[in-house]
């Protein structure tokens, strides 16, 4: 349900929320994932999602749901799965902190993911460097940075390489 309080014709709203929405998962009580297409746990589209390192990293609790809408185990009971199929370290989904993981292990949990647009890719990934940047979506897929290049000797480092991600 995260998208759909959040207008997304409203650029300014949109930035801002991209920009918050891992803080609002880690503040959550508890997080739920809806698996429409589960067949099988490890098969389901949503571990492939740009989105999903942030919906399992941030909250302390996540519930998962068959298209049933049964309930197919937490994050704790599923643990080994998710590990196996999304890469991410079993410490992590306990709490560990962020910074006890490299920039590049890091950017390994987004590397084969897909998002609709080449710049999600990027900024699904800010909660997870601890960063805010300003965002540009752009009409284009080719060139999603449309702002003055100016802009990047003001962002974070991260920032530029995820940004560098990007364009390559």
């Amino acid at each position: 349900m995260d998208t759909c309080c959040i207008d997304k014709s409203n650029s300014t709203e949109l930035a801002e929320a991209i920009n918050l929405m891992f803080r609002w998962y880690r503040d959550a009580t508890k997080c739920y994932v809806y698996l429409p297409d589960e067949s099988t746990f490890r098969k389901s589209e949503w571990f492939r999602r740009g989105w999903t390192p942030r919906e399992l990293i941030a909250p302390a609790s996540v519930a998962f749901f068959s298209k049933e809408g049964e309930l197919l185990g937490n994050k704790s009971s599923l643990e080994r799965q998710i590990c196996e199929v999304t890469g991410i370290p079993a410490s992590l989904l306990r709490g560990s902190p962020l910074s006890d993981f490299s920039v590049a292990e890091r950017m390994s949990w987004a590397s084969s993911r897909k998002t609709y647009r080449q710049e999600g890719k990027a900024y699904s990934m800010l909660g997870i460097f601890e960063v805010n940047m300003p965002l540009t979506y752009s009409a284009s897929s080719k060139s999603p940075i449309t702002e003055p290049p100016n802009i990047i000797a003001t962002l974070p480092e991260i920032c530029v390489f995820m940004i560098t991600m990007l364009i390559e």
